[in-house]
């Protein structure tokens, strides 16, 4: 398992040397003036070139993304923001855990309300319940985020006047961002449920457990879902990662103080550091969440761990041999 491990790690470095490379990229083939914006139409060519020359904008690509890399991963420095004038990673410290809790949130809700009913679907499946479930399962995979968000505000804020509409506070202002990024999560691990459950159930030790007289329920909870459980955790890793990256939009409706509202912020003002921060931050999460996943896949999975045990076993083998 260590070396299974190792391997994820080497993956997960990788990965996000790759993210910060291309991330760089882009923004620096992104048309625009960071100058322009900065400093306004008032300012002049001669004054927008000199800020914009202060900031090293005008320095070679590969200059740029050398010493982009130099501090991002060798220093730990993600930049000042421009428009802001302060250090992006201060910023990160007061919004990332706000982010973090939106995203867990919306994930130990999906996860709470998707899987049983998932469970309940497989076990009842082509009757009405299951029918009417994953045809609301549908509509919640289908429906974009920012459409239920702002119909969330015009009925629960305008109309019926029960919650804010944005801001942050106490629990109130939670609620509705909560809800909105929580659908589409109960949507699709429902429907993971259901057709990993369905699968388990067509299973030889499943129809043996029932053939030798065990209980319906020990059958359910004992052999049935510990083995459908395998990729439903997959699931959950993108959910919390789909969670995190989908925070740019809940936030940017709600006006959420979080780093998804952050980046839209730099986006619009063509902040490079603070683009390229959030990004990279919401990158690394992503991965480790999906590497925590895989961990605990391979810890159910005994396949995964008899593959690294025979390969240890063989190269052990061919040392004695040579």
């Amino acid at each position: 398992m260590s070396r299974y491990v190792l391997k994820r790690l080497g993956w997960l470095v990788l990965t996000t040397i790759v993210v910060a490379i291309l991330i760089f990229t882009i923004m620096y083939f992104v048309p625009g003036s960071p100058g322009k914006l900065i400093l306004g139409n008032t300012a002049t060519e001669a004054e927008v070139y000199a800020y914009e020359e202060q900031l090293g904008l005008h320095d070679p690509f590969v200059v740029q993304l050398v010493r982009y890399l130099r501090d991002t991963f060798l220093r730990l420095d993600l930049g000042t923001s421009y428009s802001f004038h302060v250090p992006v990673i201060e910023e990160f410290a007061a919004r990332l855990p706000r982010t973090l809790i939106l995203g867990l949130l919306c994930m130990v809700i999906s996860a709470v309300v998707g899987i049983p009913l998932g469970i309940m679907c497989a076990l009842k499946r082509n009757s009405i319940t299951d029918h009417g479930l994953m045809i609301l399962a549908m509509a919640g995979v289908s429906v974009p985020q920012f459409w239920l968000a702002l119909l969330m505000v015009i009925l629960f804020s305008l109309k019926l006047g029960w919650l804010p509409p944005y801001g942050f506070g106490g629990i109130e202002y939670w609620i509705m961002p909560v809800i909105a990024g929580s659908v589409g999560g109960i949507a699709m691990n429902a429907r993971q449920t259901r057709s990993a459950v369905l699968e388990t159930i067509r299973a030889d030790f499943v129809t043996t457990a029932r053939s030798k007289g065990v209980l319906e329920r020990s059958v359910i909870y004992k052999h049935m879902l510990p083995n459908a459980m395998i990729p439903i955790i997959n699931l959950l890793g993108g959910t919390f990662a789909m969670a995190i990256g989908g925070t740019v939009v809940i936030e940017s409706v709600f006006q959420f103080p979080g780093i998804g509202y952050y980046m839209l912020a730099g986006i619009n003002a063509l902040d490079y550091p603070v683009v390229r921060g959030c990004i990279l931050i919401l990158a690394i999460f992503s991965t480790l969440a999906m590497l925590v996943v895989d961990l605990v896949y391979a810890f159910l999975d005994p396949r995964i761990k008899a593959q690294y045990v025979n390969s240890s076993k063989k190269k052990s083998k061919q040392k004695e041999v040579a």
